[in-house]
């Protein structure tokens, strides 16, 4: 797709194409109001625009669009014996050892539990055991501070689906 075909769809086909990005509704319709796009430019600053502002409620839904890695089976299915995996955003995680899905697994429990969201990292190009560093590092943080990485690593995400889409 390129923008003008964007810029062309109906609200209904846009509101699809965004929600793709990122779930909240809120910045979803930020988008469809802020058409047209001049160029790619264009797109990721009205993009960063729409997500400026938006409440903990819209981060909560924009959250939830993803899937939660939690228990060590999906872990392993994920993270199998593989250099690289197939598809997309984390197509660099490497080869995991048991301990690093178990810590992982353990680390995204304990997340969601002190923060009432699951853990939201830009994983492209990461390990698993970076992510697991990652969520470490993370965990201390107070909601408040939390709430603000993770709107800030899903604001990476759409960026990098926004650039896929166009």
């Amino acid at each position: 797709m390129n923008l003008a075909q964007l810029n062309e769809l109906t609200v209904d086909e846009t509101s699809h194409i965004f929600m793709q990005c990122c779930t909240s509704a809120t910045w979803v319709a930020g988008m469809v109001k802020a058409r047209p796009f001049a160029d790619k430019q264009d797109l990721k600053t009205k993009a960063d625009i729409a997500w400026q502002g938006l409440d903990e409620a819209d981060y909560l839904e924009a959250f939830e669009g993803h899937p939660q890695i939690g228990n060590v089976d999906t872990l392993r299915a994920k993270y199998a014996n593989t250099k690289e995996l197939a598809s997309g955003e984390q197509s660099s995680v490497s080869e995991a050892t048991e301990q690093v899905i178990k810590s992982l697994s353990q680390g995204n429990a304990d997340y969601l539990e002190k923060f009432g969201f699951i853990f939201i990292v830009c994983a492209t190009g990461k390990s698993a055991a970076q992510m697991v560093e990652l969520l470490q590092e993370r965990l201390p943080n107070d909601k408040a501070t939390e709430l603000a990485n993770a709107a800030e690593e899903q604001r990476k995400i759409f960026h990098l689906r926004l650039e896929k889409l166009i």
